[in-house]
């Protein structure tokens, strides 16, 4: 008599139960790197603006918030949002600040993985159209490069390590 697990076919063990593979296991876990660096990167970028690092987050001044609104407005691809940004500097940078622990923890956690990442990639994305999109030729420019990374997050969530697979697996016991 057979053993289930070795008569199993290699589509049912890559998609379910099963023995898996060492592909199917790397395959699995994939983006565990990415999350892991973006989630990092996210935080550590959010307190260094909060602790005063690269920009602090003053209306005007060498190194302020409002200094770097100033200097990209007239080579961002939409001024309008720059022009925004300047009613408030201080509260825009607290806001980018916050948004971005809030993304980072998120990400590293795997708490709502999936609107997270599409909050790593708003932020991402408002910054490449504004601060780098001057940046040429783009490649030199990193949000751009964000940007990309957020979006496998977007469309996968983070259904391994996570809170989020954690609270599935809850739901999954308590329904019949």
């Amino acid at each position: 008599m057979a053993h289930g697990n070795l008569t199993r076919t290699r589509g049912e063990a890559a998609t379910g139960g099963g023995l898996r593979g060492p592909k199917e296991t790397a395959g699995r876990y994939a983006l565990l790197p990415l999350r892991v660096f973006l989630g990092v990167t996210f935080v550590y970028a959010g307190f260094d603006k909060l602790t005063g690092g690269t920009t602090t987050l003053k209306a005007s001044g060498s190194g302020s918030i409002g200094e770097l609104m100033h200097q990209v407005r007239d080579s961002s691809a939409i001024p309008a949002l720059v022009d925004l940004a300047l009613k408030s500097p201080v509260g825009f940078g607290y806001t980018i600040a916050i948004g971005e622990i809030a993304v980072g923890l998120g990400i590293l956690v795997g708490l709502f993985g999936r609107l997270a990442a599409t909050g790593g990639a708003l932020i991402s994305l408002s910054l490449w159209l504004t601060v780098s999109w001057g940046t040429t030729p783009y490649y030199y420019g990193n949000d751009l490069a964000y940007l990309m990374a957020w979006l496998p997050l977007v469309l996968a969530g983070t259904p391994l390590l996570s809170a989020d697979a954690w609270l599935a697996s809850r739901r999954r016991l308590r329904t019949p």
